[in-house]
């Protein structure tokens, strides 16, 4: 079994990679949203923190009712129970990643979990 594995982000609106990838402690998908579009629906998190990473175009994110603007190049941490939706811009599209990962979890990081050979 490889120690590795591949996918490609493709065309398509949404992509979740947990399955593809056999992740096993994160949840990636990458999301395109066409101009004046917007997630059909606000959700919230039992468990797990998000991490958002605009690659591309403009749009907002409204979290517990604020408004955040977003650009490409942009981060953003949501907790859980933080109630979000997303939104791109009415002139332009939003390409980004969502990593959703379990809150509080993370014990090594970086160099203090690299095995350097």
């Amino acid at each position: 079994m490889s120690n590795y594995s591949k996918a490609s982000t493709g065309n398509e609106a949404r992509i979740e990679f947990h399955d593809t990838l056999g992740l096993t402690g994160a949840e990636i998908s990458v999301n395109d949203l066409p101009a004046g579009a917007g997630v059909p629906f606000v959700h919230s998190h039992k468990q797990n923190e998000e991490v958002y990473v605009v690659l591309s175009g403009k749009g907002k994110a409204v979290i517990d009712g604020e408004t955040v603007t977003l650009k490409a190049g942009d981060l953003v941490r949501i907790s859980p129970a933080a109630k979000r939706q997303f939104f791109a811009a009415d002139d332009e599209g939003i390409k980004y990643i969502c990593i959703q990962v379990k809150e509080n979890s993370l014990e090594e990081y970086t160099a203090n979990d690299a095995v350097i050979y």
